[in-house]
C-alpha cells in the first residue's frame, strides 16, 4: 500500500468503536468502584453488630454490671423517697 492510499483510510468506525469501550471501561470501573465502597460499608457494619452484640451479651453475664444495676435501682427509690418528702 502506498502512502497516498494510507492516508485515504476512513479510520472514524475504529474512533467511534474506540470511544464506545472507553465509555463501556468508566462506567464498568465506576460500578466496581461502588461494588467495592457497598462491600466494605457491609463489612464494617457487620463487624459492629458482632461488637455490639458480644458488649450485650458480656454485659448481661457481668456480675458487676447487674450489681451495678441493683445499687443504681435503690438509689433511684431513696430519690423518688426523698422527693415525695
Amino acid at each position: 500500500m502506498s502512502h497516498e492510499n494510507e492516508s485515504k483510510i476512513d479510520t472514524s468506525p475504529i474512533e467511534v468503536l474506540t470511544e464506545q469501550y472507553r465509555a463501556e471501561i468508566h462506567k464498568y470501573r465506576e460500578r466496581e468502584g461502588l461494588h467495592i465502597k457497598t462491600e466494605n460499608q457491609l463489612k464494617g457494619t457487620k463487624q459492629i453488630v458482632l461488637d455490639m452484640s458480644a458488649t450485650i451479651r458480656q454485659l448481661k453475664t457481668d456480675d458487676n454490671f447487674q450489681a451495678e444495676i441493683a445499687r443504681l435501682r435503690e438509689e433511684i427509690q431513696l430519690l423518688e423517697m426523698q422527693i415525695k418528702k
